[in-house]
């Protein structure tokens, strides 16, 4: 079954560093304290893109079980409260929010392989 998630795409902030500084110290542990039913927390910094300057600076992809556990946390005081502090925080423009499922290709690697 695939897994269900919820990403949240963080344009480039107006100041990287304001914007960390917030992120790190009041959003992840609010967003680990509040988001119920969550089962991962990935959060990717984008570095660079070939095509220039990253739109987005920051992605944060929160797993669930299942889209009924996503709902539920959506729609829970601590869940609105998550989504509306990821609103204030995003300088660079409001953050884009999408539900997802992620199926995942794994392939082992053999030696002398060539790719």
């Amino acid at each position: 079954m695939a897994d269900v998630k919820l990403i949240v795409m963080y344009p480039r902030p107006k100041d990287i560093d304001a914007f960390e500084k917030i992120y790190q110290n009041e959003h992840v542990p609010l967003a680990v304290a509040k988001l119920e039913g969550k089962t991962k927390m990935v959060a990717t910094k984008v570095l660079a893109s070939p095509q220039g300057t990253p739109s987005f600076y920051r992605i944060a992809e929160i797993y669930f079980r299942s889209m009924a556990d996503l709902e539920a946390c959506a729609a829970s005081d601590g869940g609105k409260q998550a989504l509306a502090h990821a609103v204030t925080i995003s300088s660079g423009g409001p953050p884009i929010f999408l539900v997802a499922e992620e199926e995942t290709f794994t392939f082992a690697h053999v030696a002398g392989a060539s790719v």
